[in-house]
């Protein structure tokens, strides 16, 4: 069977982490929302999105096809449900799309001739930027429970000081001394040849994905996942860093989401609370206005290769657009605008060619290249955001 993970309505309401990927590859949990599919449906998967996307992330489509909205997460009995579908079949869950089969001779889906299965028993949804961290407890819980089952942990170190050590995994080459994890709260999966130095104080849920590393003497706080070859020290309460991006110093950073490539500079601090303890709002591009959270703990989105200079405070709830560098005193503002350059003091825009620049450099170093896809697509990013900025 051929399975088509697609982008769905939510789209919009995840930029600015879906400027530059589709949803399927937004990391919530331990794994990538792709991963967690391919996983429990034993097949690999592509991709319908933007079409400026689909030359690094390509659709194959097939005679028989079974479509996905990758908005949802799956999990055993759901994944059942969709191996299992046949032509002219769907689910849902409420009023929205979870998966269908069609057929390549159809042009068109119109799901009022379809049999509908409903599915109603809560599948995880992301469907805003503060779903991925405020459903990130479960998402990990779940993720722990579909990577261990069956398996034998590697031995925890005697040097560590481990609280509910049955909720405790470490894969093959992982290095840790000398520190504190407390599965109590949750579990605590370390991730292959990952690295967590010694002083350091873990709660779960967390997750360290593989090649990541938790600096001396970080305080972290579930839910909390650090992907893969991503670097993490102060202090880091309930948030996701999607991979190679580093919060490597001393400083606060709580119920956040960063995208790739991203580098807070030295005592970095977010704000995750108002001062009056009211509703945080972001910044929404689908309104191209400030949207309810519902929440009150909300800190700071950032898109990839964004990167903020040492001491810079980011104000609770806001959203840092691709390829920005923030630098100076103050707060910036709580919505910054996607290549753009400066601070509280203003911003110019951050040209192409200087954000390509850094770019090579910083992925050279991790020995990933800066493609010609890659640079496509944030010239389209540069160019779908220009609205936003000053010019």
């Amino acid at each position: 069977m051929n399975y088509i993970l697609f982008d769905g309505t939510v789209r919009n309401a995840l930029l600015p982490f879906t400027f530059t990927r589709p949803v399927a590859e937004i990391r919530v949990g331990i794994l990538t929302i792709r991963e967690k599919w391919e996983k429990y449906l034993g097949y690999t998967t592509t991709t319908v999105t933007e079409e400026y996307l689909s030359e690094k992330f390509p659709m194959v489509e097939m005679e028989n096809n079974i479509m996905i909205n990758a908005s949802f997460l799956p999990n055993e009995v759901l994944s059942e449900l969709v191996k299992n579908l046949e032509p002219m079949q769907a689910i849902f869950q409420g009023e929205e799309i979870i998966a269908f089969y069609t057929q390549e001779s159809q042009e068109e889906v119109d799901f009022d001739e379809y049999e509908v299965i409903s599915y109603e028993e809560g599948a995880i949804q992301i469907q805003h930027t503060w779903d991925i961290f405020a459903k990130n407890d479960r998402a990990i819980r779940e993720d722990y429970e579909l990577l261990t089952e069956y398996r034998t942990s590697q031995p925890i170190p005697s040097s560590v000081n481990a609280i509910a050590s049955q909720h405790i995994f470490i894969e093959e080459g992982a290095k840790l001394e000398f520190v504190t994890l407390n599965a109590s709260t949750g579990p605590i999966y370390i991730g292959k040849d990952t690295e967590i130095m010694e002083g350091s104080i873990i709660r779960g849920p967390f997750a360290l994905c593989e090649g990541a590393q938790v600096k001396m003497g970080a305080k972290v706080y579930g839910a909390t996942t650090v992907g893969p070859y991503s670097r993490i020290g102060g202090e880091v309460s309930n948030s996701v860093l999607f991979a190679y991006s580093n919060k490597g110093h001393d400083g606060f950073l709580g119920n956040s989401v960063l995208g790739e490539w991203c580098n807070l500079g030295a005592d970095t601090n977010n704000s995750n609370l108002k001062n009056n303890y009211e509703e945080v709002k972001l910044w929404s591009y689908e309104t191209e206005g400030f949207a309810k959270t519902g929440l009150q703990f909300c800190g700071l989105m950032m898109g990839d290769h964004s990167k903020c200079g040492i001491n810079t405070m980011f104000n609770t709830g806001t959203v840092v657009g691709v390829s920005t560098n923030i630098f100076g005193s103050g707060f910036p503002r709580n919505f910054v605008p996607s290549f753009s350059w400066g601070g509280a003091s203003g911003f110019t825009t951050y040209l192409t060619k200087k954000a390509f620049e850094t770019a090579r450099i910083v992925m050279a170093r991790r020995d990933v290249v800066f493609s010609a896809e890659d640079a496509a697509i944030l010239e389209h990013v540069f160019e779908e955001t220009k609205k936003y900025r000053k010019e």
